[in-house]
């Protein structure tokens, strides 16, 4: 896990060491991806410069030093992440008679590159990566990103002419003729789904390269339109149905987790995982217990708010498994500690609240692992959000009564306070009683007021309904959410929803909350559900053996339970949240209302807007604590890069 910089000089305007000068300097702002040492590399003839900063996991020793030249001199590389299939590449290597220096998977990947180029490589490792490639015999510059979007790569070209490339968007602000303004489109679309979805960037003519896709650069500075390599919607489209039975498909998928996590625990230095005591991280807790010759080291973290507390039910199973495990109990001072941290720990704005507890989380296990393994993508890849059930079912309900009046009774109960729908449960015994019942009823709402399935499952991944009136001077870009064009080819809604989702939120929220957080305490997260075998599995497996009455990630469950017994996870999920709603009335009210009242939110969005929710939050008539937690790390980030050029 590193981090990776670099940039091309199209008009060679400078020297080989005044290039790579800039490029140190563009990598300095990097420190936590690689804190382990730093080096530079550099093609004078052609103005390419590449930087890398290294957090040591594999060979440790100088063999396993970036930027790196192939043996041949062909090919250069600067790299980020891991390839866990190394160890059978260097095997079939050595066989064809290539001659490795060290054991490290970077050299790995640059010899097999070498050696069958890069469409085939790219065909045949199993990893998480984002690389920069310089090839001297065709004067041309390949970037690539891994299948999912583990890993971030960020592309533009300024106004210089210089095109240029890293791994945090914060590093190619360093460039000193960076000169791209933020981007009102992409600021509301950061205002409805709180990130800012691939390709685009928050600032104006900067992209991320989209998850399972090359781009080739000439020497010219010029660049078209990324190019797939793998795509997960055609995985979807085209796999053909798990033919066999339950047992059998249960069978293959502990197989393919057992052989996922053996690979994942690979390290030089201390491996550990996250265990929330859900069915993801406990899956992959004990089967890394099976698979590790000592007791697998475990974490968690718990809350004093008893509503989002799991850290008993992590015991449990930890104690079960046998795991090494450490607890830590997050009280209110600690978490409202982090967030002055969040503006400058995200790159660009970032409204998932739920990167303080993997902030906190990930700070706890680096003090005793270098490397975590955890549990995401089961939701998206097995079917694990409560929308996959409840949009099917809401939409058939409410589909056959007209539209204006669905609206009109939507705005009615709307009206309602969000503490009267709580009140309304709290008769219910603690492990049937749904948690922010109101904030529950404003989503069921959203889905009132859709005209189709598609529409409602928007209206439910929404932050703020209609973005360009909030975000001044903007229009609404099309996304894969609202262009019908670009749909996956699906059985139905369910699939749909599953398959945007994997290609979306889990790259641009989840796998960016998780990098961001742990790259924050130089800490690597391995996700084992993102074997490619893996994916491409479950998206063979028929919605049967995801989804069924009151059993939601079915085949997870079904391997889950060889391992833990049932009673320990059979039980209502609440996960590790955080009370902002209450938060943002009481603790937070002061730094929230500073923060309102910034440049940033007076400049860019509609300040009316802004004060009517933050007005009609306090009085208890909405809960509107995500729109304005989206408002209030758009401000935080802001302040933060004006600190940093002050």
């Amino acid at each position: 896990m590193c981090g990776i910089v670099g940039l091309l000089d199209p008009r060679s305007r400078r020297t080989g060491e005044d290039v790579e000068s800039v490029v140190r300097s563009m990598a300095a702002v990097m420190t936590e991806r690689g804190p382990d040492g730093w080096g530079t590399w550099s093609d004078e003839r052609s103005g390419v410069a590449f930087g890398h900063r290294r957090l040591a996991i594999l060979d440790l020793s100088p063999a396993g030093h970036q930027p790196m030249s192939s043996a041949s001199g062909r090919y250069a590389l600067t790299y980020n992440g891991e390839i866990y299939n190394h160890l059978e590449l260097a095997r079939e290597l050595q066989a064809l008679g290539v001659s490795l220096r060290g054991h490290s998977d970077t050299e790995v990947l640059l010899e097999a590159i070498d050696h069958w180029g890069v469409e085939r490589t790219l065909d045949r490792i199993d990893g998480m990566f984002a690389f920069a490639l310089w090839d001297r015999h065709r004067r041309t510059l390949v970037l690539a990103r891994d299948r999912l979007g583990e890993k971030p790569l960020y592309y533009g070209r300024l106004g210089s002419g210089d095109v240029v490339f890293a791994s945090s968007l914060d590093a190619l602000v360093a460039h000193p003729e960076f000169d791209r303004p933020i981007d009102q489109d992409s600021l509301a679309l950061y205002f409805r789904h709180k990130y800012v979805p691939a390709p685009r960037s928050i600032y104006s003519d900067i992209h991320k390269l989209t998850p399972g896709c090359t781009l080739s650069i000439d020497t010219d500075g010029s660049f078209g339109a990324p190019t797939p390599y793998w795509s997960y919607f055609d995985v979807v489209a085209t796999s053909e149905c798990f033919a066999g039975d339950e047992r059998e498909a249960v069978d293959e998928l502990d197989a393919l987790l057992h052989r996922s996590i053996a690979r994942r625990l690979v390290a030089d230095v201390p491996v550990g995982a996250f265990l929330s005591g859900g069915i993801d991280s406990s899956t992959v807790v004990a089967i890394a217990q099976e698979e590790s010759s000592r007791p697998v080291r475990t974490f968690t973290i718990g809350s004093t708010h008893s509503d989002f507390d799991e850290s008993s039910a992590a015991r449990a199973i930890a104690d079960h498994l046998g795991t090494d495990h450490t607890e830590h109990i997050v009280t209110g001072a600690d978490a409202l500690g982090v967030i002055a941290q969040l503006g400058g720990m995200s790159d660009e704005p970032f409204g998932d609240s739920s990167l303080i507890p993997t902030y906190l989380v990930s700070r706890l296990a680096r003090s005793q692992v270098t490397v975590a393994l955890s549990g995401d993508a089961g939701d998206e890849l097995f079917g694990g959000y409560n929308r996959y059930t409840s949009v099917p079912g809401l939409w058939k309900l409410i589909r056959p009564v007209p539209l204006s009046v669905r609206r009109a009774g939507a705005q009615v109960l709307g009206r309602v306070r969000p503490s009267v729908w709580d009140r309304a449960v709290a008769f219910l015994p603690d492990d049937r009683r749904p948690q922010q019942m109101g904030l529950k009823v404003t989503k069921i709402l959203d889905v009132a007021r859709a005209t189709s399935p598609e529409d409602a499952f928007l209206n439910l991944v929404s932050h703020w309904g209609d973005p360009t009136t909030l975000v001044r001077g903007s229009s609404e870009p099309f996304t894969l959410h609202t262009d019908a064009s670009t749909f996956p080819r699906t059985r139905g809604i369910v699939e749909h929803m599953m398959a945007v989702d994997a290609v979306t939120y889990l790259p641009d929220d989840i796998l960016t909350k998780v990098d961001r957080a742990t790259m924050a305490v130089s800490l690597e997260g391995r996700i084992p559900m993102l074997d490619r075998q893996i994916v491409e599995f479950a998206a063979r497996l028929p919605m049967s053996m995801k989804i069924r009455p009151g059993a939601s990630k079915w085949a997870l469950r079904q391997v889950l339970e060889r391992y833990v017994p049932s009673r320990l996870v059979d039980r209502p999920k609440s996960g590790f949240g955080l009370p902002i709603d209450e938060w943002l009335r009481g603790p937070l009210r002061d730094w929230a209302d500073g923060l309102l009242a910034s440049d940033a939110v007076r400049d860019r969005l509609d300040r009316s807007m802004v004060e009517s929710a933050w007005r009609a939050h306090q009085s208890g008539r909405r809960n509107n604590a995500y729109e304005l937690w989206d408002v209030l790390m758009f401000a935080s980030w802001s302040e933060a890069r004006s600190s940093a050029s002050g």
